[in-house]
């Protein structure tokens, strides 16, 4: 795997959804890690459309949670965390999905390198558990404000970390996953 080629894909539990184990090389000056090959994610059947990246950092006990994007502007996420360590879970919100509204957590980590590729209609979410973590995303559509939606952190059934994390008003206020009516369709 000389020259950084991502190592391996693995299936999730949801469908569409993988976690891809990245090329890491380190040695006595520090780690080095490729998140991203274009001709490998094509190679394996993975969107490399990427329009826009993201970062965010957050202190222990944080919850970012649960987001998408609505059609027309849904997208494939990549995500990995660079520093810290997060409890990561996707919810499956596809209409007709062997998986429909059931999840997956991992722990993702700057020690592990582990990388989760996310498609369409899939809610992502994840609660800090280090001191802080940054966490990088990889998206396919630009962002929009009109289509940027979520669901709440606590309506899923996720064993959550803490019952009591730090939220935002926006997470707070978004509807319960038995409420929201999904305008994602399966396909297999």
């Amino acid at each position: 795997m000389q020259g950084g080629a991502l190592i391996e894909i693995r299936d999730s539990l949801i469908p569409g959804a993988f976690v891809i184990v990245p090329f890491s090389n380190e040695d006595v000056r520090g780690r080095f890690v490729k998140t991203y090959n274009a001709d490998y994610f094509s190679l394996h059947g993975l969107s490399t459309d990427f329009k826009e990246d993201f970062y965010s950092t957050s202190k222990r006990n944080v919850l970012r949670g649960f987001h998408f994007q609505t059609p027309p502007c849904d997208h494939t996420k990549v995500v990995c965390c660079v520093q810290g360590s997060i409890f990561d879970v996707i919810v499956d919100l596809r209409v007709g999905s062997p998986t429909f509204k059931k999840m997956q957590s991992m722990v993702l980590s700057e020690d592990d390198a582990s990388l989760i590729y996310i498609p369409p209609g899939i809610a992502h979410g994840f609660y800090t558990l280090s001191d802080t973590a940054m966490v990088m995303y990889k998206v396919t559509s630009v962002y929009s404000a009109e289509h940027d939606s979520g669901i709440r952190w606590d309506s899923a059934g996720i064993p959550w970390p803490s019952d009591s994390p730090i939220l935002s008003d926006r997470d707070v206020k978004f509807p319960r996953l038995s409420d929201f009516v999904s305008p994602f369709v399966y396909e297999s």
